[in-house]
């Protein structure tokens, strides 16, 4: 059948370019020297605790590859093998639309979409570089925060929503970031899929110590992301592998195939395993830039656990799993697939603008999509998004298409 292509788009996965002032702008004195841009010949490299991380090759984003330009890549088709800094050329200028809301304003309507999720990009890595002095992540988090509320705003014009950081190493701090961004009109936070460190040491963030802060985030209806970022198992990847490469976006088949997305998993077991989604059932999750692979395994590994072991689960873990939380698959992963396991209501577009793994532009979807019927294509590209954020929907006749039965449901 042919595609229907004209429902409005909610893109779930964007960011911004953050400018070099993003982490110092704000930062109490106290702590700037943990925080530093270096040189490094003709190269700018950003170092916390006097450690230089390759995490990201350009911190300051002068210069950046094109979006899309590792589309050929992703997409599996590099016949040529080329390697990822091939693709990318000598970059170019940031566009302007990831530096500024008046810009992505600009750049929406260009694309035709309607409103975006905006997540940080430099912000990726600071959790994982600091997590050795929690009081130091805590700073630096709030003074990104303060910088993306002035730059940014966090909802701006009702189509920019910019996602606030909210770190639990210290859960008096990540209550007193939650009442900052609550008060500031935020609609979206997003928190690292990973454990966090605090003076106790690394815990998980779905243990019971943390239920005051899910509980303030269930009563304000806050959605919470959790986005890919520099992943936890890095240290442990690399006592295979050393690290050897300029930046994360250059691996090794080797760490390429071992890293996979075993930390959004891990998460979400812990939320699932550990209660917090049924102590919470009106939390709204999602798994955003992690790829959709993993959800199978997931929940086969959840049903024979269950199977052994039902007297610790007060729910079957996948209806709460289907219950509490949304999927963005890769623009390139398959969507039936996603729909057949968490729900048709559950799965949102993201084309990770402007990122060179991303689409050049969100329209660029439809030469990958599968051939969604219309109400398929309405909940797909926005309206599943428009739910997981609780705002209208697009679809005016949502009800006029019946959506599949779970157990039949195809693309």
């Amino acid at each position: 059948m042919e595609q229907f292509t004209d429902a409005p788009i909610f893109d779930a996965d964007q960011h911004m370019y953050e400018t070099p002032d993003a982490l110092l702008k704000y930062l109490p004195e106290q702590y700037k020297k943990a925080v530093q841009f270096v040189q490094i010949g003709r190269h700018t490299r950003i170092a916390i605790l006097n450690k230089i991380t390759d995490y990201m090759p350009n911190p300051t984003f002068d210069r950046v590859a094109a979006p899309g330009a590792h589309e050929k890549f992703y997409s599996g088709q590099n016949p040529e093998g080329l390697t990822m800094r091939e693709m990318s050329g000598r970059g170019i200028d940031t566009p302007p639309g990831a530096r500024n809301p008046e810009d992505r304003i600009a750049e929406l309507n260009g694309q035709g979409v309607d409103a975006c999720i905006n997540y940080p990009t430099l912000a990726n890595l600071v959790e994982h570089s600091s997590a050795e002095d929690p009081e130091l992540t805590a700073a630096i988090i709030h003074s990104l925060n303060q910088w993306m509320l002035e730059h940014w705003g966090f909802a701006h014009e009702n189509r920019v929503y910019s996602t606030p950081v909210i770190n639990l190493g210290i859960l008096d701090e990540g209550l007193r970031e939650l009442e900052y961004i609550l008060n500031n009109g935020a609609k979206v936070a997003l928190i690292k899929p990973a454990p966090v460190k605090g003076f106790k040491g690394w815990r998980s963030p779905a243990l019971p110590e943390f239920d005051p802060f899910w509980r303030e985030v269930e009563a304000a209806g806050l959605p919470i992301v959790l986005h890919a970022s520099q992943p936890p198992l890095q240290e442990y990847i690399e006592k295979w592998e050393p690290a050897d490469t300029a930046s994360a976006f250059e691996m090794s088949a080797f760490k390429w195939t071992a890293l996979g997305h075993r930390e959004i998993a891990d998460m979400l077991t812990s939320l699932i395993c550990h209660g917090t989604l049924t102590r919470f059932p009106k939390l709204r999750i999602a798994s955003v830039e992690n790829g959709s692979a993993w959800i199978k395994p997931l929940f086969d590994d959840l049903e024979m656990t269950y199977g052994k072991m039902p007297q610790n689960f007060p729910e079957h873990p996948h209806e709460v799993f289907r219950r509490n939380c949304w999927v963005s698959p890769f623009w390139e992963g398959s969507v039936a697939d996603v729909v057949q396991t968490v729900g048709w209501d559950k799965v949102m577009f993201g084309s990770d603008w402007p990122h060179p793994e991303g689409l050049a532009e969100p329209r660029g979807y439809w030469k990958y999509a599968e051939g969604m019927d219309i109400r398929r294509t309405y909940d797909f590209m926005g309206d599943n998004a428009r739910r997981f954020m609780g705002l209208p929907l697009a679809n005016p006749d949502p009800d006029a298409v019946k959506p599949p039965a779970l157990e039949t449901a195809s693309a």
